[in-house]
């Protein structure tokens, strides 16, 4: 099964095409080869341009240490398919942090698993006490790699790195900047496993664990 997250106005609409992308295989290609605010992280900036080029994915989607767990998994679903899981995962890194920045909780509910989610849910509390708001937008996702892969009682568990830029702003409850750049894009690296129960009714990958790379 696969999962595709493409934006959409509503939840409803976004799960059904959830559904759609993220690891179906076509058969005819070879076989392959947690989140918070960054700006407290020393980053690396960089300007931001007006219409930044997305650098292309490279033919190789997947790090060497990772083949194995791939082959276990295709094995176990030969519907999956790596270069479309990529390119779902890199929408579902869109869409959560975008949630996560809004503190748009019901996205967060069917994206994330429990434990992320209630992380997710913690710091948004955090935020909201303390009245800021962050004003943040994911720039480009320069790379997305599977890093790791497994299948283990049934439940197939994809790690992927992602180097990212995104402009980091917050505000206060007034609007005014009390940390991070609007002319600056901080570089992320982050690792987050999606995780899926194979021969579960519900075909969706969630997000289950996050990590600075």
């Amino acid at each position: 099964m696969v999962f595709v997250v493409l934006l959409a106005m509503v939840a409803a609409f976004l799960a059904m095409r959830l559904y759609a992308v993220l690891g179906k295989r076509t058969g005819h290609e070879p076989l392959p080869r947690t989140a918070d605010e960054r700006i407290a992280t020393p980053p690396v900036a960089r300007p931001i341009e007006v219409t930044p080029e997305a650098r292309v994915l490279g033919q190789r989607h997947v790090d060497s240490g990772a083949e194995g767990g791939l082959r276990a998994l295709i094995a176990a679903d030969p519907s999956f398919d790596v270069a479309q899981f990529v390119e779902g995962a890199k929408s579902a890194y869109r869409m959560i942090l975008e949630a996560f920045w809004k503190g748009d909780e019901a996205t967060l509910e069917w994206l994330t698993e429990r434990d992320v989610r209630d992380a997710f849910a913690q710091a948004i509390a955090d935020r909201n006490a303390a009245g800021h708001v962050l004003d943040n937008r994911l720039v480009s996702i320069e790379r997305a790699v599977v890093t790791e892969a497994s299948v283990e009682g049934g439940v197939a568990r994809v790690s992927v790195l992602f180097d990212a830029d995104i402009a980091a702003i917050t505000r206060d409850a007034d609007g005014n900047i009390v940390a991070g750049s609007m002319s600056d894009a901080v570089e992320t690296h982050d690792v987050w496993t999606f995780l899926r129960v194979l021969k579960s009714n519900d075909p969706n990958w969630k997000l289950a664990d996050t990590d600075e790379a």
